[in-house]
């Protein structure tokens, strides 16, 4: 008998039970969280309309559901939206990485005046909910005129981008752990700062920059209250979110319901394939700063 067959006949009783019991529950945690997503896949291409059925289970499939989405557009241009969402995000995404890494940047490696009250001041306003500031953030922009027809898409992004820098604190501490040797290792070569932030910092800051990255999309993605407060009645500048908000309006809900979950669908795709897509910088990255 081998030593590691001799290990295994005299494992505890008690911790395989409770192994077994922490991975049922587990199993059962997971269901639970699989559930809903399993039920909206479902839903999406069920054939019978309206919100409520007498079985889990639909007792018709059909993909009408995602062709009225994007071809209906008398009532709901989905289109519309998805593209209008799409585009505010993106730009969003690249504005806002920039703004938290570059403040997180010079709060972690740069002393100047102001820096520690500034980071106290931060940490007080991050605890006051966005929406606060809701009401006086529209009346600037109104005041800006970007809140009628197409200039709507560009008040967003502002504040959207705007709000980003608070953000930093997360990537600060990433930053930190960075050792401060390598900077100076690179200004004795002759690099300047820029050089040291874009070449040698960011490549071994992989995990946050792909952190900052996914969090700077979903955001605009998913947000709701803001878009609803600016767009208002302007159709052709809403966002999904609002979008799939009015499906389920009481004039709507019947005809619209199944679509609601097709729409769910859909714009989960974006966020998935970005996390897909990013998630093997994000390995290599991780690896790198262990081998380092």
């Amino acid at each position: 008998m081998t030593a590691m067959e001799s290990k295994k006949n005299k494992r505890n009783p008690r911790a395989v039970a409770l192994n077994v019991v922490v991975h049922v529950i587990l199993a059962i945690l997971a269901v639970i969280w699989l559930l809903p997503i399993f039920w909206i896949v479902l839903t999406s291409f069920r054939a019978e309309p309206g919100a409520y059925t007498s079985t889990f289970l639909p007792q018709g499939y059909t993909i009408n559901n995602y062709v009225k989405l994007f071809t209906d557009r008398n009532v709901l241009n989905f289109p519309k939206m998805f593209t209008n969402t799409l585009i505010i995000a993106i730009i969003t995404c690249i504005c806002s990485t920039f703004f938290v890494l570059s403040v997180a940047y010079s709060l972690s490696r740069m002393r100047f005046g102001f820096r520690k009250p500034y980071m106290n001041l931060a940490m007080i306003l991050g605890l006051f909910p966005g929406f606060m500031t809701m009401i006086a953030q529209y009346f600037i922009l109104k005041a800006m005129g970007l809140t009628e027809g197409s200039m709507i898409r560009i008040g967003l992004i502002i504040v959207y981008s705007a709000c980003a820098g608070l953000g930093f604190q997360i990537a600060k501490g990433y930053f930190d752990t960075i050792p401060r040797s390598i900077d100076e290792a690179a200004i004795i070569d002759g690099a300047t700062q820029w050089q040291v932030f874009t070449k040698i910092t960011m490549p071994l800051a992989k995990p946050i920059v792909i952190y900052t990255v996914l969090t700077s999309f979903i955001g605009p993605w998913v947000d709701f209250i803001f878009a609803k407060v600016l767009c208002r009645a302007n159709a052709d500048q809403f966002t999904v979110a609002i979008g799939l908000w009015n499906m389920l309006q009481k004039e709507y809900i019947y005809q619209w319901y199944t679509c609601f979950a097709a729409g769910a669908v859909v714009i989960s795709i974006p966020i998935a394939v970005l996390f897909l897509y990013l998630q093997r910088f994000y390995v290599e990255g991780m690896s790198g700063a262990v081998k380092g």
